[in-house]
């Protein structure tokens, strides 16, 4: 059997693997071992495996994985995503739609401190949905609010994926981080656009809140959103700066919004504890689906299915955005039967290569597959934005999807726009870091 075949076959092996309910880590771990035993020896191949698993693991660029997560567990325990949210509403919780408006403001300010899309849409479907239903909005808004908006931890810093993106292609992950800020935003204030034209289109969707605030209280509503953009700016400015590592910016910021949540008198030791819990669990899954990546990363390296692809894709009778958009695709298709992070890490060494040879750059494209699975995160079948939504409020699929729908617009448009304007994603980094 050459290679090539192998090759193939192994990725129907993982996929086999998924569906059997095996922990996709220990399956990619397996499929590289086999196939890399099968060319090279079983010998050289457990080698390998326990090389890349120590070189992987003792890396101390991805030590900032945990941090972060930490830094994230911490604000989501202590009750800042609340405050957050009841500032929010003070603004602009009289609005039509308001509630929903707040619901983004407040998301992506949290995001700011959290990379957990699950631990901002779990958060969020706790604090928000229960106030919109009060005011009696449409469940299909709230819902779908809340699950469209817990997707911008994937490119608003400090992001899990852009880290993992950026470990996988060698590539700064301050730059990804600047990277993410602008897109990040854009698609928040499309979401703020859309619900704004939706409750105009049909008012009872979400009426207008009937508490009154006073401006003093609005104005003390403020210190809460300071406070976040404060530690924001001191971990992104820092590593724009040039003045501590991504690796050092996650210490800092876990430290500050530490700070913050004992000012705030949210964090308890059993939060405290509950919140190292959590992110070392989670640290721990995302540390080692990559260390077992490696190793298949190697077999595929041998079959040169990478470069293959490569060449295909560029041979295609098609323009290069065109190709763009059947890469999209296929991370879009195949994380609709595998989540999203697993994905990625399989088809990011295989479609990589590309890349370069279009002349797109790495950077951009990080951005690009960032929104892309998004997109993947809250559309079926497996949409675990969605599931974590229903787990919590117990409404139905369909009331989810319906609420998700129209939300999908502001990531399609930002994506087309970084397309036709990739200084969008491009400017901050390279304008503060350099190329």
């Amino acid at each position: 059997m050459d290679e090539i075949t192998l090759g193939i076959i192994a990725c129907f092996f993982i996929l086999f693997f998924f569906l059997t309910g095996i922990e996709l880590a220990f399956g990619i771990a397996i499929t590289g071992i086999v196939g890399y035993g099968l060319l090279s020896g079983f010998d050289v191949a457990f080698n390998l495996f326990a090389q890349d698993f120590l070189d992987t693991l003792s890396g101390y660029s991805l030590t900032v994985i945990p941090l972060f997560m930490l830094m994230g567990q911490i604000a989501f325990h202590s009750g800042i995503a609340k405050r957050l949210y009841d500032a929010a509403y003070k603004l602009i919780g009289r609005i039509p739609g308001g509630l929903a408006m707040a619901t983004v403001v407040a998301a992506t300010m949290f995001k700011a401190m959290s990379g957990s899309t699950l631990g901002t849409a779990a958060t969020f479907s706790m604090v928000a949905i229960p106030e919109m239903t009060g005011y009696n909005y449409s469940k299909k808004l709230s819902t779908g609010t809340v699950a469209s908006v817990g997707t911008l931890g994937i490119i608003l810093p400090p992001s899990i994926t852009m880290i993992v993106f950026g470990i996988m292609t060698e590539q700064s992950i301050g730059k990804l981080f600047l990277a993410g800020i602008f897109p990040a935003l854009l698609i928040s204030f499309f979401c703020i656009a859309i619900i704004y034209v939706w409750c105009k289109i049909d008012p009872t969707l979400g009426p207008r809140a009937t508490e009154a605030f006073t401006w003093r209280e609005r104005v003390r509503a403020l210190p809460e959103f300071i406070a976040v953009a404060v530690i924001f700016f001191i971990v992104i400015g820092g590593i724009m700066s040039g003045l501590f590592t991504p690796t050092e910016a996650g210490t800092i910021g876990t430290v500050a919004v530490l700070i913050l949540a004992l000012l705030r008198r949210g964090l308890t030791f059993k939060v405290f504890v509950k919140s190292i819990d959590e992110s070392l669990r989670n640290g721990v899954m995302v540390l080692f689906l990559i260390a077992c990546s490696a190793i298949l990363a190697h077999f595929f390296a041998i079959t040169t299915i990478p470069q293959i692809a490569a060449d295909w894709l560029t041979s295609l009778p098609l323009s290069k955005e065109l190709i763009m958009v059947v890469i999209c695709f296929f991370y879009l298709l195949g994380g609709s039967f595998i989540d999203d992070m697993a994905f990625m890490i399989l088809a990011t060494p295989i479609l990589y290569p590309a890349i370069p040879k279009l002349g797109y750059d790495p950077i951009w494209f990080g951005v690009v597959v960032g929104i892309t699975i998004m997109i993947g995160t809250i559309i079926p079948p497996v949409a675990v934005g969605v599931f974590v939504v229903k787990s919590i409020t117990g409404e139905s699929f369909k009331t989810i999807y319906t609420g998700v729908v129209p939300f999908l617009l502001s990531f399609v448009i930002v994506a087309a726009l970084l397309f036709l304007f990739p200084q969008i994603a491009t400017f901050l980094p390279y304008t503060f870091m350099g190329r």
